[in-house]
């Protein structure tokens, strides 16, 4: 048992222990993409609100019925969903 703890120490002594951060410069880009995706996230969800009001002003000026609530609970869904990413994913690893 010695001899297997001994050959354990050794063989882990030169195990690297990376930093866990990125480069200064791969981080800025990194920073600068995931903006943008935050920011056309928000930007669809807005559009798809406008989209989905829009659709059912129609509809109900020409008297049909259609599942507009739906479509706006999946619009208002994926809105939550991309509000939430950073500060879900901030959580689960931190």
């Amino acid at each position: 048992m010695s001899l297997l703890f001994d050959a354990a120490n050794v063989l882990a002594v030169d195990v690297p222990k990376p930093e866990g951060k990125a480069p200064d410069a791969l981080s800025t880009k990194v920073d600068t993409v995931l903006g943008l995706i935050a920011w056309a996230g928000t930007a669809a969800g807005v559009a798809g609100v406008l989209i989905t009001g829009v659709m059912m002003a129609i509809s109900v000026k020409r008297g049909e019925s259609s599942e507009h609530m739906s479509r706006l609970g999946m619009v208002l869904g994926g809105c939550i969903l991309v509000a939430s990413a950073g500060p879900l994913v901030d959580f689960v690893f931190n």
